[in-house]
């Protein structure tokens, strides 16, 4: 070997070093765990409902609010300017004026039928159903993720699968290659051969389109960029030993009920409902309100006030016999500056007073709202009772499956046995002519589904087994 073509073998295999070093940190390993967190921390519907439980408790602190009195301040200002009429006379003048008006109301409820505090107990319930709602949503999520994980441990399995029967067909193509060659089988044998690798490749195509899809729903919970690279860290199945397969129904129902999110939001829905016929009725009582008020106003025409007066006497004649002068004497006013701020002070003025508002005849929207309150608790109770019944049916139906899943699995198993067993002995007999390609062809059929049934079975059997789980309030892991 030259030293150019050695220097050349050397850095091919730095560049493969490299790129298997670059491809193993590009991609991204996930467990079970991580797939979960990441899903409660980052999906979307999760987020939303928690903005929505966030709403629910600024409703309730604004309900606890509306027990404090209001304050309400208001003012008013305006020029005036044109003709009008003197007041006391019957001529007009041209003039212009400023005007501003300021108050200030306070009103506090006393009495409102309990409408306040029945709108607290209705808005914590309310809360109580958001809280119940995003609860719902996760375990929900966890389920699904949990679910889609094991699809993915299945399909890669069964890609797996896939691969190796492309192998098989591949060899048994090559086999009948020689042996068409050498006339031991005929083109029909050789046909059969190719349309074996074929189908072993369409199945691979499947599996893998399969397996991409679940990856990719996988990574939409988590919210994650379609284009990341991850990888599913594979448990090994075979080592898990504890996946229990007997329940007893009745037990797993009587825990789930305690616990299932789905009843927790039926029942706080149904108290929800209960609570808004109290709030309903609060509305046929009186209102009681205690109210005061300041209020002042200023205008520019008032530029003047009174300050006092001055004795002032006048000649009003003269006596044509005395010539005396005839005079009187009155008090004249005396006008000084009348500042905005002595305006405003004198227009002071103040209020306080008690309203009582009696609801006679409204319409009969209250009868027709405490009448909808009342059929809208029974629909409640019936959807609790509903969910109940449905969460029963649903558990009893998942411990029937898990014990049919467990019972499948291993008649998969020996059957998966009893074919690889077969495949062993009619290629055995294959090689040294005693089989024709037909039955050995069939043998590999045979092998190859009973191969997939008994992947699908076991994972069947550990899905099933964390669906109790999930319903008994476990956590799942792998």
């Amino acid at each position: 070997m030259t030293k150019n073509r050695l220097n050349l073998l050397m850095v091919l295999s730095l560049l493969l070093t490299a790129l298997v070093s670059f491809t193993a940190r590009a991609q991204e390993k996930i467990t079970l765990q991580m797939a979960v967190d990441r899903t409660l921390a980052n999906n979307l519907t999760i987020k939303q409902a928690q903005v929505t439980e966030s709403i629910g408790g600024v409703d309730l602190q604004q309900s606890k609010n509306n027990l404090l009195p209001s304050l309400n301040a208001s003012t008013q200002g305006g020029y005036n300017f044109g003709r009008s009429q003197v007041a006391g006379a019957f001529t007009y003048t041209s003039s212009t004026s400023l005007n501003i008006n300021g108050d200030a109301q306070l009103q506090f409820t006393l009495y409102q039928g309990g409408q306040l505090r029945n709108q607290i107990i209705q808005n914590k319930l309310l809360l109580d159903v958001d809280k119940s709602t995003t609860n719902k949503i996760k375990n929900d999520l966890i389920l699904n993720v949990v679910t889609d994980y094991l699809q993915i441990l299945t399909n890669q399995d069964l890609v797996t699968a896939a691969k190796q029967q492309i192998d098989i067909a591949n060899q048994t193509l090559e086999k009948s290659n020689i042996s068409f060659k050498v006339g031991n089988q005929t083109l029909a044998d050789l046909s059969q051969a190719k349309a074996q690798v074929s189908t072993a490749n369409l199945n691979l195509t499947t599996a893998q389109n399969q397996l991409d899809l679940s990856i990719l729903i996988l990574k939409q919970y988590m919210e994650m960029n379609p284009y990341t690279d991850i990888v599913v860290e594979r448990p090994d199945i075979s080592k898990l030993t504890d996946i229990k397969t007997v329940y007893d129904a009745n037990e797993v129902v009587k825990t789930a009920l305690t616990i299932n999110p789905d009843i927790h939001l039926a029942e706080a829905q149904q108290k929800t409902y209960a609570q808004a016929i109290k709030l309903a009725k609060s509305y046929y009582y009186p209102t009681v309100t205690l109210y005061g008020g300041l209020a002042s106003s200023y205008s520019n025409r008032l530029n003047q006030k009174l300050i006092g007066e001055t004795a002032i006497t006048q000649q009003i004649g003269i006596v044509q016999a005395t010539n005396q002068a005839v005079v009187t004497a009155y008090q004249q006013p005396i006008y000084g500056p009348y500042s905005a701020f002595n305006q405003i002070n004198d227009n002071f003025n103040q209020n306080i007073g008690l309203s009582v508002q009696i609801p006679i005849f409204n319409k009969f929207s209250n009868k027709s709202a405490v009448k909808k309150a009342q059929l809208n608790l029974q629909s409640a109770q019936l959807n609790t009772q509903i969910a109940k019944n449905n969460l029963s049916k649903t558990i009893i139906q998942a411990v029937l499956d898990l014990q049919s899943a467990e019972k499948q699995y291993q008649s998969a198993l020996q059957t998966y046995q009893a074919n690889k067993d077969a495949l062993n002995v009619t290629k055995q007999r294959y090689d040294v002519g005693l089989v024709n390609s037909l039955d050995y062809n069939t043998a590999v059929t045979n092998f190859n589904k009973s191969e997939n049934d008994m992947i699908e079975a076991r994972y069947s059997v550990v899905f099933r087994s964390k669906i109790i789980d999930y319903y008994l309030g476990n956590t799942i892991t792998l």
